[in-house]
């Protein structure tokens, strides 16, 4: 009896349409991804024979120029770099060439959190207006630096994975 009472209820319900083909679940609406960095669109700077690849563009960013100076470093320095924007926001991204030891490197930003980046040493702080910075010893002579004012600061990390030297 309880077989029957099973076959006639599986009927029943396959009847009403439960337990049938599922209709498709609705699809949300996402964004689209955001565009891959590749080497294509990779811009170089250089500091003496050691090549940085940086992101020639950001994906929602537009081009705003370069920069040849960073006002926390406590030593004049070779500075290269490029500027990003979306409104009043801002990336930057850049080398900064000169610094030939890890000993040098941790003294060049006051107020600085010396730290790690892939087993390299790194420094991060924040400037009086906000800006977010990150800065690491790529080689011995060349560093790099991205900053970012407060609503880009999510970028820092982004940008940071897609910088290659050679």
């Amino acid at each position: 009896m309880r077989r029957l009472a099973a076959v006639l209820l599986m009927f029943a319900l396959t009847a009403c349409g439960v337990g049938g083909d599922p209709t498709p679940p609705l699809q949300a609406t996402l964004p689209p991804p955001k565009p891959v960095i590749t080497r294509k669109n990779m811009a170089s700077l250089s500091c003496d024979d050691t090549k940085v690849h940086v992101p020639a563009e950001i994906p929602g960013l537009d081009d705003a120029g370069k920069f040849a100076r960073l006002d926390s470093l406590r030593q004049r320095l070779k500075v290269r770099g490029r500027i990003w924007r979306e409104d009043d926001e801002r990336v930057y991204v850049g080398v900064v060439c000169g610094v030939h030891s890890a000993e040098r490197f941790s003294t060049l930003v006051a107020r600085s959190t010396l730290t790690l980046y892939q087993g390299k040493p790194a420094l991060r702080w924040i400037t009086r207006t906000g800006m977010r910075n990150f800065m690491w010893l790529e080689r011995p002579g060349t560093a790099v630096y991205i900053g970012a004012t407060p609503g880009l600061a999510t970028e820092i990390r982004l940008i940071a994975a897609d910088i290659t030297a050679a």
